[in-house]
């Protein structure tokens, strides 16, 4: 019987990479576990010399893992683009979010919003800035828990709107998904994964790895409101 390949990523990937580890089960017969927890938490852990195989994060995340020592030099593989949605509670009022001005307009009507406090919320963060709305919207912005996905809040009825990578927010009770951010402002993270430089089976990483970024996983991806990478 075969080790277990031991993982973490974050949460954003998280209901996709359920989907790949059972595909892999099945297709290689090597046992998997990926634990999904807050990226910020993740990476901390894996810094810590925690033990585990694999970790699955943004890009940048595993960059900075890799040059700290943490991940091995040279196992970085990129395995989804994963775009920005916009989310209200179902059956409330669904605001314009087809144009940049548009969806500037309906934050500014929102009764607060949420963000993710992953990269995809910087980015967000900036983009308030460059709009000039910052000061403006402060004080009505909600941040999430460690964990707890915005569309969680929205559906909820503690949040009014709320943007987070359209992965997390499938399949989740109670959500009206407005759409993806318009492509003018769209924020794109591409997720990666690297070997653990703790991991006692890399050659076992690698392989699993190398199925999860081919063709036979694109379309498990794409279900998951992703883009092969």
């Amino acid at each position: 019987m075969s080790v277990p390949i031991l993982g973490i990523s974050s949460m954003a990937t998280r209901q996709v990479l359920a989907e790949l580890v059972d595909a892999y089960q099945q297709h290689a017969g090597q046992r998997v576990t990926i634990e999904s927890v807050g990226g910020v938490d993740a990476a901390r852990r894996v810094a810590a010399g925690e033990a585990f195989d694999v970790v699955i994060l943004a890009s940048d995340a595993i960059d900075k893992l890799i040059a700290a020592g943490h991940v091995l030099a040279g196992s970085k593989v990129d395995l989804v683009h994963s775009g920005v949605a916009v989310a209200v509670r179902t059956g409330a009022p669904k605001p314009d979010i087809s144009s940049e001005d548009a969806v500037r307009q309906a934050i500014l009507a929102a009764r607060n919003i949420s963000y993710s406090t992953g990269p995809s919320g910087v980015a967000l963060a900036k983009l308030f800035e460059r709009w000039g709305i910052t000061e403006q919207i402060k004080d009505r912005i909600v941040t999430p828990p460690p964990g707890i996905p915005v569309g969680s809040l929205v559906a909820r009825g503690e949040v009014a709107l709320g943007f987070q990578q359209l992965s997390e927010m499938l399949n989740l009770e109670g959500l009206s998904v407005l759409g993806p951010l318009p492509p003018a402002i769209q924020i794109t993270t591409t997720f990666s994964a690297g070997v653990c430089a703790s991991s006692q089976q890399a050659e076992a990483v690698r392989a699993m790895l190398a199925y999860m970024a081919s063709p036979a996983a694109a379309e498990a991806k794409r279900r998951q409101g992703m883009d092969p990478a």
